[in-house]
């Protein structure tokens, strides 16, 4: 199972969410084609309901401390509540351009 396929699982089994999105963005950065370093993650879910962003964040890193301890480099977090979600029309923040590494001028 991938580092992408067992984040997709291990999320959904944590929190029920409403939408999951987990994007390898590994490609966008400098490192060797099929990596699975660099992900983004859309977690949709009730359980945010009265939580600061601090905590939310938080939940997700323990439930994924195995993966954030390995192979995973950088994992960007956009955790919502339904309402927060519907309030955004449906959508997640675009990632920015690397500038690390190997892409720096």
């Amino acid at each position: 199972m991938s580092i992408q396929q067992t984040i997709q699982r291990k999320l959904s089994e944590a929190f029920s969410p409403l939408n999951l999105e987990v994007v390898n963005e590994s490609d966008n950065h400098s490192v060797p084609p099929g990596s699975e370093s660099h992900f983004k993650v859309v977690l949709v879910s009730q359980e945010f309901a009265g939580e600061p962003l601090i905590k939310r964040h938080r939940r997700v890193n323990q439930v994924l401390a195995e993966e954030l301890s390995g192979g995973i480099h950088a994992l960007a977090l956009h955790t919502l509540t339904p309402q927060e979600w519907f309030d955004r029309g449906g959508t997640s923040p675009q990632s920015p351009e690397c500038l690390g590494g190997s892409k720096q001028a």
